[in-house]
């Protein structure tokens, strides 16, 4: 059951808006207080000694208590044309009820339904929190630069050719071009990707990045409003207004059981009596009414939700939060998985993966002439060469010390100079070497003016990454792809050691929505995508997403709130876990659905031939529920 706007605010811890949150919390005290009087109602018109229209009078208070939402969505949806739903049929059993003087049945089947409702509510489509953390990546200002004055003004108010400064440690305000300086940018809250991307003059520096080092002046080239940052609050703010939901059962349902249990009801009212010689019209018509009632849908409304509440149950004991039912049932048929790279396949540290010393210098050298050049930097690849070094290097021994920014580092360690950085640094000084460029988790050495080496760092796969792929493919996963916004030959890396069907690399965030948008509608089997991601980048696309699952405990707030489920773990392979959780609640549904129907097509026969009364339909209905949940409990496990 979908939730309201008020109610998904008033959900909401970060929302920011009082109002809703005051409505809620005086609705909620209200709704219990009415459900009391109307319980009060209905018992005294069972036990008073009270007669006539008096006794009337305490069943249909409580009857306009527990039935009165009925009776105005049935009335509503008639209104436009919506006639057969459950809604209806509910209205007419209960009315008829009334009509043949059965005022406690009519009265218990709305209570019946309400505690139908209430379980329904607290298993199905718990309401998202706001992803108001996403506030964390809009830049509070602009440092802009006027007639060799700077002043902080508001980024709305920047027009594209504006020049403006970016001192180390802010946040790029606007999306523009390098024309002075150069840096290291953090783009993680962008792209995903932890290893800073250097920039120098006529680089382009997008908006959301952190400047890590050097000094920038920019030109901006666009609006605020068309900025990358603001583009992805706004997706995360739509997307999940363009994914289409998993349509109730009872409802879909409804469509079809409710106009042939009424044109059965009004066969059975008229077409014996006219036929059968002797048969009296009201015998029939009582039968009729008393098949509405028993027709009432209340056991199959309850045993969906409980089905599924069950699920979700023994899902959280696998460390896995399903925010929904709807959720968990599209989770069964599942189709496609659409896996972010970083904090997800991989762990997003970098570690020292090969050394690859020049002549005349041994590995333990080389990297530990990497360590002294690494000592003074927090750039995550000098952290991952002095991690591997062991710490060794004092810093007593280290003079001279000077960066380069978005380029490297030189140094003095123990009388000699030593560069470390870029391929284009050792251009700039004239180190001869044949390493490549291009390449940005390669460092290159050179000791005392020629070349000594390079170093190369890289990200490592999770644990379970192999099995996660492995369990997926036994479970019938047809298409496993990647997006990430790291280099394609990074990306192609990992895609070939995983076995991954598609990688798509160097991907922005409305890049990834776009792609999964594109795979969606290329799908002809019918079946779900599940996207899986871990960061703030990853939040559009989770929002988005047919089923957004996102990593638990090192995902980003933005992450989590956006997802549909989330992965407690931060395990891959928990996807293969969920997706079996999935179908085992699915398998239980079903059964809980036919043994539903089953019962209830037993008692609607004893109804037309005159042996089951408006009560038995009750407490038959009361007995199929409890059944259902000793089957749902079955899920749990």
């Amino acid at each position: 059951m979908s939730k309201s706007g008020s109610e998904l605010c008033a959900n909401s811890s970060n929302c920011g808006c009082d109002a809703p949150l005051k409505v809620e919390s005086l609705v909620k005290p209200f709704r219990v207080s009415l459900y009391g009087a109307g319980v009060l109602f209905f018992l005294g018109g069972i036990f008073l000694p009270v007669e006539g229209i008096y006794k009337f009078l305490f069943f249909a208070a409580a009857y306009l208590v527990f039935g009165g939402s009925v009776l105005l969505k049935a009335a509503r949806n008639i209104a436009v044309g919506k006639v057969f739903d459950e809604n209806f049929l509910m209205a007419i059993a209960t009315l008829g009820a009334f009509a043949i003087g059965e005022y406690p049945e009519g009265v218990a089947v709305m209570v019946f339904y309400q505690v139908g409702e209430l379980l329904q509510d607290s298993a199905v489509d718990r309401s998202r929190r706001s992803i108001s953390k996403l506030v964390d990546i809009r830049p509070d200002y602009a440092n802009l630069k006027e007639n060799d004055q700077v002043r902080k003004v508001s980024p709305e108010e920047v027009l594209p050719g504006a020049v403006i400064i970016i001192r180390p440690g802010e946040r790029v305000p606007l999306d523009g071009v390098v024309i002075d300086g150069g840096s290291a940018l953090d783009l993680s809250a962008l792209t995903g990707e932890s290893l800073p991307v250097d920039v120098e003059p006529g680089d382009e520096v997008l908006s959301g990045s952190v400047n890590k080092t050097g000094l920038l002046t920019v030109k901006v080239t666009s609006v605020y409003s068309d900025s990358t940052v603001n583009r992805i609050l706004s997706l995360v703010e739509n997307a999940s207004a363009r994914k289409a939901r998993t349509e109730q059962f009872i409802t879909r349902f409804a469509a079809y059981y409710t106009p042939a249990v009424v044109g059965a009801a009004l066969l059975l009212a008229f077409v014996p009596p006219l036929v059968i010689p002797g048969q009296a019209l009201a015998t029939w018509a009582y039968r009729a009414l008393v098949f509405l009632v028993i027709s009432c849908p209340c056991a199959l409304v309850i045993s969906i939700p409980l089905g599924f509440f069950g699920g979700i149950g023994g899902a959280s004991k696998k460390g896995i939060l399903v925010k929904g039912g709807n959720y968990l049932e599209a989770l069964s048929n599942v189709d496609t998985v659409i896996f972010d790279k970083t904090g997800t396949l991989t762990r997003g540290t970098f570690k020292v993966s090969s050394i690859l010393p020049a002549d005349g210098y041994s590995e333990e050298e080389l990297l530990r002439f990497g360590a002294a050049a690494a000592f003074h930097s927090s750039h995550p690849v000098s952290v991952s060469i002095l991690r591997a070094s062991g710490n060794g290097v004092a810093g007593s021994d280290l003079q001279n010390y000077t960066e380069f920014p978005g380029r490297g580092v030189e140094v003095n360690y123990r009388g000699k100079t030593v560069l470390m950085g870029s391929g284009r640094l050792m251009d700039e000084k004239g180190v001869a070497f044949g390493g490549d460029n291009d390449n940005l988790t390669k460092v290159h050495l050179a000791v005392g003016g020629l070349y000594a080496g390079s170093i190369t760092v890289a990200d490592q796969l999770k644990e379970d990454a192999f099995d996660a792929i492995r369990r997926l493919r036994v479970l019938g996963v047809s298409k496993i792809v990647m997006l990430t916004g790291d280099k394609e030959q990074v990306a192609g890396e990992i895609g070939n050691q995983l076995g991954l069907d598609t990688v798509y690399a160097e991907l922005l965030p409305h890049q990834k929505l776009e792609m999964i948008e594109k795979l969606e509608r290329e799908n002809i089997t019918g079946k779900k995508h599940v996207f899986v991601g871990d960061g703030i980048n990853d939040a559009p696309s989770l929002a988005r997403a047919e089923i957004g699952v996102a990593m638990g405990g090192i995902a980003s707030d933005a992450a989590i709130e956006a997802a549909d489920i989330v992965l407690m773990t931060g395990q891959p392979s928990k996807l293969a876990d969920a997706i079996v959780v999935a179908r085992k609640t699915r398998s239980i549904v079903i059964q809980n659905i036919v043994l539903a129907l089953g019962i209830k097509a037993v008692i609607m026969s004893l109804g037309v031939l005159g042996l089951a009364s408006m009560w038995a339909a009750v407490f038959a209905d009361v007995g199929v529920a409890l059944l259902a949940v000793l089957n749902s409990l079955r899920a749990m496990k």
